[in-house]
């Protein structure tokens, strides 16, 4: 990643933040100024919780986590240590999705609605399930040693595909969601007259929209992925990778040396099969 490269990615990944974090705001006003607050009792204060842990963890972390391996300040950082850091981010979105599918079912339950009738029910079902699936694979072949390689060489293109393709997905059921909430619960004024709350929840998805936009960006900009192992212990050997604040220059050093390297065509291979997903 060179200097240029650098300040374009500092600049993605700072509107990334700045949105997601606005996100969260919106959604914790939204619960607690234009509707019943926060609680754990059964009722509709309960079921608040769901877009809350939705936007927070499935959205937010989920995000965070699928960029992590590419902050250039965790570079210095062994690729395991790395490895097991994606692995709780995604770990901790998860039990938040849990935890706010139980707070739908106990409403329901307790209001005497049925479960699971709509079309966003099913696919938020699917999501939390599919998503638990690529975690429980993704530790299985890339935290477990003994995994030979040429299963990761094979599972690599199939982890990077559905977990960009499950983002995505939540971000747009997600959306389901919240407009299926604005169209039952508003009835004086109804959506359709486009009372504060509606207008205010519509930019939460708005912001949703442009923090996933940005999250997949950068996550697909191969020009921002995580140098090699031996790119990295280069750097730091000349001593490029002992003062956090020199991050712009030492990452100018680190195109060079993958040009290198590139001609040498010495990556070892277990770090390239690694590499191919960050």
């Amino acid at each position: 990643m060179a200097m240029e490269d650098f300040k374009q990615f500092m600049v993605a990944l700072s509107a990334a933040t700045a949105l997601g974090f606005v996100a969260i705001i919106f959604v914790l006003r939204w619960v607690l100024h234009y509707k019943e607050g926060l609680a754990w009792d059964g009722g509709l204060a309960e079921f608040n919780w769901h877009p809350v842990l939705i936007v927070t963890g499935f959205i937010f972390l989920q995000g965070i986590a699928i960029i992590v391996y590419r902050l250039p300040w965790t570079w210095q950082c062994s690729k395991l240590m790395m490895k097991f850091i994606h692995a709780g981010l995604h770990l901790l979105a998860f039990i938040f999705a849990v935890i706010s599918m139980v707070a739908v079912f106990d409403f329901h339950n307790t209001a005497k609605i049925p479960n699971m009738y709509s079309l966003h029910s099913w696919l938020g079902l699917m999501a939390v399930i599919l998503y638990g699936l690529q975690f429980v694979l993704g530790v299985g072949m890339y935290l477990i040693p003994i995994t030979p390689a040429s299963w990761r060489a094979v599972f690599m293109p199939i982890h990077v595909y559905s977990g960009l393709l499950l983002f995505g997905s939540v971000i747009a059921v997600a959306l389901m969601g919240i407009t299926e909430k604005l169209i039952f619960g508003l009835s004086n004024p109804k959506y359709k007259d486009s009372p504060p709350e509606a207008i205010f929840v519509n930019v939460l998805g708005v912001l949703l929209v442009f923090f996933g936009a940005l999250i997949l960006w950068i996550a697909t900009r191969t020009s921002w992925k995580r140098p090699s192992d031996q790119i990295l212990h280069t750097l730091h050997t000349n001593g490029g990778g002992e003062d956090n604040t020199k991050v712009g220059p030492a990452l100018s050093q680190l195109s060079d040396a993958a040009d290198a390297e590139a001609c040498g065509d010495v990556r070892r291979r277990s770090n390239k099969l690694d590499d191919q997903a960050n």
